[in-house]
């Protein structure tokens, strides 16, 4: 679906036409996270008791926050067996260090190598088949390990999309935002500013920030792959110099009503209600035409979520 803010105009493409709505030296801004295998499957040492684990963020080596379930059931000091898929003992062993809220635990494992080769890419909870080939879940320019959810605007593209929209003068640009937390948390609070955004990590380069002010200097657009790469760029912006490089932990929360500094357009798939991710695409195009744009889609038959379809904007 193509959403134009100007004049409200939706049409009906397939996304490989996508090299017909970009211009010549206009800014394409990927996330170059790679999903990380952040599932692991265990038993409480003694008990036998089933655990699940998501690695959330590297506090240390060694040392990572987690969510954990069932959350209530381990307590400080558990130990935990880790597991290859629900079979034989890895050999890996993770203790509980500390209790934090909303089913977050801080754990430490005797093995920081071996959770790669024992873990999962974990999936969002709506999707109930498992991914024989994992790299379905990967970005085709994934490259910083790091995220526990793919940023799934980019799934959309292929080396051969690539070829064909640089062939044309448009122009790549790759920043870094691990997908953590809140991918997995629904907005339960009244007022959206009360949601606790939980804190990811994120990078845009010297070269990078360079680059894109030189692309609003001329003015040429900058359209972000994925409300990650939005997120990035809005933190890089923040202090209204421009856009900067940026190195560190973000928990931008935007919402209507934001003055966006850096952004120009959108390609975003269609999100879950009661989401900062819808409520990101409704402050960058307005809340009616957001509703008018997913009641249209709604209406045809489009496809919402990870794998589902996409939206420029």
């Amino acid at each position: 679906m193509v959403v134009s803010r100007g004049d409200g105009l939706i049409e009906h493409r397939r996304f490989f036409e996508l090299v017909d709505f970009l211009h010549e030296g206009d800014v394409l801004v990927f996330n170059d996270s790679r999903v990380i295998p952040a599932r692991l499957l265990g038993r409480k040492a003694g008990t036998g008791g089933k655990v699940e684990l998501l690695l959330l963020r590297q506090l240390a080596s060694g040392l990572w926050e987690t969510l954990v379930r069932p959350g209530r059931r381990v307590a400080v000091g558990t130990g935990i067996e880790l597991s290859y898929d629900e079979g034989s003992f890895s050999g890996v062993y993770g203790k509980i260090v500390e209790r934090r809220e909303r089913g977050v635990r801080v754990v430490r494992f005797s093995d920081e190598a071996a959770l790669e080769e024992i873990g999962q890419v974990p999936l969002p909870p709506y999707i109930h088949s498992p991914i024989k080939d994992s790299e379905r879940y990967q970005t085709v320019y994934s490259r910083v390990k790091g995220s526990v959810a793919a940023p799934t605007a980019g799934l959309h593209f292929t080396p051969e999309l690539l070829r064909r929209l640089a062939e044309k003068g448009v122009q790549f640009a790759f920043v870094t935002l691990h997908v953590g937390l809140d991918t997995f948390l629904p907005v339960r609070a009244e007022d959206p500013r009360e949601h606790p955004m939980h804190k990811e990590y994120c990078e845009l380069g010297e070269e990078v920030a360079q680059e894109l002010c030189r692309a609003k200097g001329e003015g040429r657009r900058i359209i972000c792959v994925g409300t990650t790469a939005v997120r990035v760029l809005e933190q890089a912006a923040i202090k209204g110099n421009g856009i900067e490089a940026f190195r560190g932990w973000t928990n931008i929360l935007i919402l209507p009503g934001h003055s966006f500094r850096s952004v120009d357009g959108l390609i975003t798939n269609f999100h879950l209600p009661r989401s900062t991710l819808l409520m990101l695409v409704s402050a960058f195009a307005g809340k009616e035409m957001i509703q008018q744009a997913y009641s249209e889609a709604k209406r045809l038959g489009y496809r919402f979520y990870s794998f589902g379809d996409a939206m420029l904007m």
